[in-house]
């Protein structure tokens, strides 16, 4: 740290040391407010990732022994990332597969069924991204059917979360129009439900800054949190260009961004009364579990000591928790999220 920085620290103890104590009692206030803001009970949570947005593959099919699995390690919920586009058709009344419903709701019920919550989302969408407001008819129809389907279970234990990173023409200045037809195509059948919702640009912590809930005290907000992805997507051939291997976690800047996003979500909670969670973090299966836990560690920390839960990426599949090759879980990312780590 350079002397200037020094000093300035040096001259911002003095001046909080001279607040006057009525000052001092404001500042606690605006802790409280954040301290007692509402949130989901998301607990410990895990993302089906690779699965059933892809299709449904992820190295092997999803079955409902990987809740058991899960719910075994000490999980409390799971999202479930959903590909709808792909099994429904491209015209009004945007007619969901029944082979596709059923096998979503199979998945749904089977996690339900081992005292999982579960985040169920519209994942891969973009043409929603493209052109939002051309398909946000074609959204609301999918949560029209989802909805409807689901209607019937606890809205203590299943939430929806209406899209995915919403991002490119997907901006701020028109989510409200996207998100209004959807959540009424929720409300007509769930009026209670807990519905998700995230802000653009890709969801990131940033974004909480510019995202405004709708009117509804069971709408609730979260983010992603893949910072530094220098580190988080190092080798990733999706990313262009790409980030080199070989990239450690733990540089000042890494300590510093978790000094600095933080209160960004404390910021929120004060102006809206709802804790954000975070909808992803993770990092890439080609870095080392050790980096890989001291990352998640480091995150976990940061974000739970403000009130923000944190749902890993993924299971099974390129961020891994879980290796099917060797049947146990990766060593040292359990412990890192505040689970026991598991035989």
């Amino acid at each position: 740290m350079s002397k200037a920085n020094l000093l300035r620290m040096a001259g911002a103890l003095a001046l909080l040391a001279a607040l006057p104590q009525a000052a001092q009692a404001a500042t606690a206030q605006k802790t409280t407010s954040s301290a007692s803001a509402a949130s989901l009970p998301i607990g410990h949570c895990i993302n089906m990732g690779g699965m059933l947005d892809s299709d449904d593959w992820g190295g092997k099919k999803l079955d409902a022994g990987d809740f058991v699995r899960i719910r075994a390690a000490g999980f409390d919920t799971v999202r479930l990332t959903t590909n709808w586009v792909n099994h429904a058709s491209d015209t009004a009344p945007y007619t969901i597969d029944p082979a596709w419903m059923a096998r979503v709701t199979d998945m749904v019920d089977a996690a339900l069924a081992n005292n999982l919550n579960v985040v169920l989302n519209s994942h891969y969408f973009p043409a929603l991204d493209a052109d939002p407001l051309g398909n946000a008819p074609r959204l609301a129809g999918l949560w029209k059917q989802i909805a409807a389907n689901f209607a019937n279970r606890p809205n203590s234990r299943l939430y929806f979360e209406l899209f995915n990173e919403p991002h490119d023409a997907f901006t701020p200045a028109v989510q409200a129009q996207v998100v209004g037809p959807a959540l009424a195509a929720v409300r007509a059948t769930n009026p209670k439900r807990p519905v998700i919702v995230s802000g653009g640009p890709w969801a990131n912590v940033d974004t909480l800054a510019t995202l405004n809930l709708p009117n509804d005290p069971n709408v609730w907000p979260t983010f992603h949190y893949y910072d530094p992805m220098d580190f988080t997507h190092q080798g990733a051939d999706w990313v262009s260009p790409a980030f080199p291997l070989g990239r450690t976690y733990g540089t000042y800047w890494d300590q510093q961004a978790l000094i600095n996003d933080p209160p960004k979500v404390t910021a929120f909670a004060k102006r809206t009364g709802k804790m954000p969670f975070i909808g992803e973090n993770g990092a890439y299966d080609v870095i080392p579990d050790p980096q890989r836990a001291e990352y998640h560690k480091a995150v976990y920390q940061a974000f739970t000591k403000v009130g923000a839960k944190v749902c890993v990426w993924a299971y099974s599949n390129t961020f891994p928790f879980w290796d099917y090759d060797t049947g146990k879980w990766h060593p040292g990312l359990l412990s890192a999220i505040g689970l026991k780590e598991q035989p």
